[in-house]
């Protein structure tokens, strides 16, 4: 296995600037302050339904998008709405979401979320296959030892995983000798002023909100010439 350290130091002056990132969640609150603002978005109901409702009205989905904002200030962020009044979907609208952020060129898709109901596979690997081809990473939690997570555990899925000691301007990207994708980064989302950190939102979903930030910084560059891949970062 190859690791690769990534840090906000070592990426730096980068800021995500060009990256075009898909927040599959809750929504965003995108006049949050840290968020700042977003480039648009939808929200795909259990029918398939497209509209233009992405407001957050559970939080996750905003502070999913803060943690993302923190480490690539200048990417450019798609709200993808699957949640409304509670953290729970069809296996159906991930796969439309899927879809649609990679109808819509993005080159991350940040699903901080997972299913444990493997009759979704096929088609949630289907879909995985339709983003790579058009360019887009798909970054999800990876599989536990107690949770078979879907689609992280998938192909072409850059797997993550906890490190709750891991500073969170840090990572760490790991390549097998399958040549398959996990990065172990932080549980804990952007800080809140007066707030301490076991009584704000954290756990897998903000590791990968803080791996798709530095996913954006290390491809800071390429998104703009074409498809994007890790090949060439290691």
């Amino acid at each position: 296995m190859t690791d690769l350290a990534w840090s906000l130091s070592s990426l730096a002056p980068r800021t995500g600037r060009g990256v075009r990132i898909a927040i599959v969640d809750s929504g965003v609150h995108a006049d949050h302050p840290h968020v700042g603002g977003i480039s648009g978005g939808v929200a795909i109901d259990e029918f398939g339904a497209i509209s233009g409702d992405y407001v957050d009205r559970l939080g996750h989905g905003t502070a999913v998008a803060a943690a993302i904002r923190e480490k690539a200030p200048d990417a450019e962020l798609f709200a993808v709405k699957i949640f409304d009044r509670a953290l729970a979907t069809t296996g159906r609208t991930l796969v439309d979401a899927i879809r649609w952020a990679a109808d819509a060129r993005v080159q991350i898709v940040n699903l901080s979320l997972g299913t444990l109901n493997q009759d979704h596979a096929d088609e949630l690997q289907a879909a995985v296959r339709y983003a790579s081809a058009n360019g887009a990473l798909v970054v999800s939690p990876a599989p536990q030892p107690d949770a078979a997570w879907l689609p992280g555990g998938l192909e072409d899925v850059i797997g993550v995983d906890v490190d709750w000691d891991c500073p969170r301007d840090t990572c760490v990207v790991h390549r097998d000798t399958g040549a398959r994708t996990r990065i172990t980064a932080s549980a804990y989302p952007r800080p809140i002023p007066g707030v301490p950190p076991e009584r704000n939102l954290r756990g897998l979903s903000f590791a990968v909100a803080n791996a798709t930030g530095f996913l954006a910084l290390a491809i800071e560059g390429r998104a703009a010439s074409g498809p994007v891949s890790l090949a060439g970062l290691w």
